[in-house]
């Protein structure tokens, strides 16, 4: 029995939720190779073919992502060199506040690292965030605002670092669990860390004779007529990226690129997921299904063998399946799928560091608006009939 075998019996870990503030936690404690790094900005159209190559990379903090999704921001990656190396870097979206009082400097799910199981990843990503508040906060003037992923382990010492470090925790996510499933295991392991319910979908799945299919980039518009009439049946409020799609697909770095997988049965399409592949985790963008596919657990079909194919065909030991929305239904989905030897994580709260005292207020004030403007859009979307309610208790 190998080492990945015996640990199939575990059950999912709830990673505990992040301190409050720096009042909470000690310095964190333990060995840390020294490193010295210097930071460097690098021209925005080299920046993807860079972070491609980097085991913290995510969607959200490539150019082509960032440009359609925030086309109001101006973007400034920057990369951490050790020996003129780079070892970590981040996509800094630079966001001018009303009036021209003051700017935020934003580093969403970053600063990543070129490398996450090296020995040194503590003392670099401390030491990338220094860097980043000299750069910014100090030199600058401006808010620096980390928004750092949901922990892949126990330990992960990135918001206690920040909170030592005197950033102030900001805005959170009212649902903010991340559901993870490890990849890293032959199939029987696999199928026995689902839970029991899980797997009994799955068996039932496994004999309606479907058929699944790794896709080509260019039948995107079949997973779009799918993707649009699901939204149109189960109303549920879409907050997400959507748009970014076509651009994502189209992206020059081709490790970047999307992978698209279908399920059909007897040639009719029943499901479809768009997976981001980069990195040492993967991510599952969108999903969709079609009426027929309920009775058929189609959606349970597709998702195993997406997670066999990203074993067999990508360098992800993690599969992020990202949140639930509140509603009660995707969260049993999900954590039927993570089952015993998954991670069930919450993607921490922003953190915000500022040395000047109006970049300070101006920046709190500005979350502090956009935070009452998103609570006003939830409350309408809630208050409509014609609209999915989520029903998931906080």
């Amino acid at each position: 029995m190998d080492a990945n075998t015996s640990t199939a019996t575990e059950k999912a870990r709830d990673v505990t939720a992040p301190p409050q503030s720096a009042a909470e936690v000690e310095r964190p404690t333990g060995k840390r190779e020294h490193v010295q790094l210097k930071l460097k900005r690098i021209p925005l159209d080299k920046w993807d073919a860079l972070v491609a190559t980097f085991d913290g990379v995510c969607q959200e903090m490539t150019a082509v992502f960032a440009k359609r999704r925030w086309p109001k921001v101006d973007l400034e990656p920057v990369v951490m060199l050790n020996k003129g190396e780079a070892v970590a870097g981040a996509l800094v979206m630079i966001q001018r506040l009303p009036l021209g009082l003051a700017k935020l400097a934003i580093v969403k799910w970053g600063p990543a690292l070129r490398n996450e199981t090296g020995g040194q990843c503590q003392a670099i990503y401390a030491q990338a965030i220094d860097l980043l508040v000299e750069e910014y906060a100090e030199k600058r003037g401006m808010m620096l605002s980390v928004m750092a992923r949901a922990p892949r382990r126990k330990g992960a010492e990135c918001v206690e670092f920040l909170a030592w470090r005197g950033f102030r925790r900001g805005s959170g996510l009212l649902f903010p669990e991340r559901y993870m499933v490890k990849l890293r295991y032959d199939d029987k392991v696999l199928r026995a860390g689902l839970l029991q319910k899980w797997r009994y979908h799955l068996g039932k799945s496994e004999k309606e004779d479907l058929v699944f299919e790794h896709a080509a980039p260019d039948r995107l518009p079949e997973f779009d007529r799918l993707y649009q009439a699901m939204a149109d049946r189960k109303k549920f409020p879409d907050y997400s990226a959507y748009d970014t799609l076509p651009d994502l697909l189209a992206s020059t770095s081709e490790a970047l690129r999307p992978e698209l997988f279908f399920v059909t049965k007897d040639g009719q399409l029943l499901a479809g997921a768009v997976i981001f592949t980069a990195g040492r985790t993967a991510v599952y963008l969108y999903g969709a299904t079609a009426d027929e596919a309920l009775p058929l657990r189609a959606g349970y079909f597709m998702h195993w063998q997406i997670m066999r194919w990203l074993r067999d065909n990508t360098g992800a030991d993690l599969y992020d399946l990202g949140g639930t929305d509140g509603f009660q239904g995707l969260r049993q989905f999900k954590k039927g799928m993570v089952g015993s030897t998954g991670i069930i994580a919450p993607v921490p709260p922003i953190y915000n560091f500022a040395s000047n005292p109006l970049a300070l207020f101006v920046g709190t004030a500005a979350y502090a608006a956009r935070d009452a403007v998103q609570q006003t859009k939830r409350f309408i979307n809630w208050m409509r009939t014609d609209m999915a309610r989520p029903n998931q208790e906080r």
